[in-house]
C-alpha cells in the first residue's frame, strides 16, 4: 500500500491508561506519511485526540512520561458528594495549563468527542465549543468521575454506549478510516512486567486511596470483615467487559478500513505511570497493522 500522504480519519477508543497507546499509533502514522485529518474519540481517546488536534501532543507526552503514582494521587480531587469519586477539576486545569484553553472549531484537525446523555440514553457528539469541556464530558467514567454538566445536561463517559465511535467519521472525505479498540482480547502477560521492584507499591498509592474513600461510603461492607475484591476493581472489570462487547458489535456493524486492537489487560485503568510502555506498545501495534 502506498503511503503517499494518505489522509486518515482516526477513531480513538476508550480504555483509561491503555489510551496512551493512541500516542504511539499517531507517532507511527505521522512517521510513515499518513495525514490525520479527522479524529473521533471518547474518554481517553477524546483526551489524546483533542490534544493532538490542538497541536500539543509532544508537550503532553513529555508531561505524561514523567508522571509517578504519587503525581496521579495529587491530581485526584475527591468528591464527597454524589455521582463519582473524583471531581476532575485538578486534572482538567493541569491539562489546560499544559495545552492551552482552545475551542474545537479553531483546531487545525477536525475533532469530535463522544459523551453520553445518561438521562436521555443517547450519544452526544461534541464538535464545537471549549475543547476541555468536551474532553471532560467524554471522560466522565461512571463511579470514578462525577458527571459533567454540559450546558445543563449531565454527561458521562462516551464509552458507555460507544467505546469506538466510528459514526462521527462517516461524512469524512478521507482515504482511510482507522479505528483503535482498547478492549481487545486479553493476552498472556508476564506477571512481573511493568511492576515496581517492591510489589506492595502497586497498590500503595492509587488503589489504597480510592479504596479508603469507597470504604467510608460502604460501612456495611466494612462490617463483614471480609477481604473480597474491592468495589472499584469489580466495577472497572464489569465496565470493561461491557465496553468490549459493545465495541465488537459496533466494529462488526460499521467496519473501518483497519482496526488496531490493544489487549484490555495491557495495563490497568489508572496506570498512567506506565506511559512509556503503552506508547511503545501502540507504536508496535501500528507497525504490525500492515499499513506500510
Amino acid at each position: 500500500m502506498s503511503t503517499d500522504r494518505k489522509s486518515v480519519s482516526l477513531v480513538l477508543g476508550s480504555g483509561g491508561a491503555r489510551g496512551l497507546a493512541h500516542i504511539g499509533i499517531i507517532h507511527w502514522l505521522e512517521e510513515n506519511g499518513y495525514e490525520i485529518k479527522s479524529i473521533s474519540g471518547c474518554s481517553m481517546g477524546a483526551l489524546i485526540g483533542g490534544i493532538y488536534a490542538a497541536g500539543k501532543l509532544d508537550t503532553y507526552v513529555q508531561w505524561v512520561r514523567s508522571i509517578t503514582k504519587l503525581d496521579i494521587i495529587t491530581l485526584l480531587d475527591l468528591s464527597w458528594g454524589k455521582g463519582g469519586l473524583v471531581k476532575g477539576d485538578k486534572i482538567i486545569n493541569t491539562l489546560v495549563d499544559l495545552v492551552g484553553d482552545q475551542k474545537i472549531e479553531d483546531l487545525p484537525v477536525s475533532f469530535t468527542a463522544v459523551a453520553v446523555d445518561i438521562k436521555a440514553e443517547k450519544e452526544i457528539w461534541i464538535n464545537k465549543g471549549r475543547l476541555f469541556d468536551a474532553i471532560r464530558a467524554s471522560m466522565s467514567l461512571p463511579l470514578f468521575f462525577t458527571p459533567f454538566d454540559y450546558h445543563g445536561t449531565l454527561l458521562i463517559d462516551g464509552g458507555v454506549l460507544n467505546p469506538v465511535p466510528i459514526a462521527p467519521t462517516f461524512g469524512d472525505n478521507t482515504d482511510l478510516t482507522i479505528a483503535v479498540n482498547l478492549g481487545g482480547p486479553p493476552t498472556e502477560i508476564d506477571d512481573q512486567a511493568g511492576k515496581p521492584e517492591n510489589p506492595q507499591l502497586q497498590d500503595s498509592f492509587i488503589h489504597q486511596n480510592i479504596n479508603r474513600f469507597i470504604k467510608n461510603l460502604q460501612q456495611s461492607a466494612m462490617s463483614t470483615g471480609r477481604k473480597d475484591w474491592d468495589v472499584y476493581d469489580v466495577a472497572m472489570q464489569a465496565f470493561e467487559a461491557m465496553q468490549s462487547t459493545i465495541a465488537r458489535q459496533k466494529l462488526a456493524a460499521y467496519p473501518p478500513d483497519l482496526t488496531i486492537e490493544i489487549a484490555r489487560n495491557a495495563c490497568r485503568t489508572l496506570e498512567f505511570d506506565r506511559a512509556d510502555e503503552m506508547i511503545k506498545l501502540g507504536y508496535a501495534k501500528a507497525k504490525q497493522a500492515g499499513l506500510s
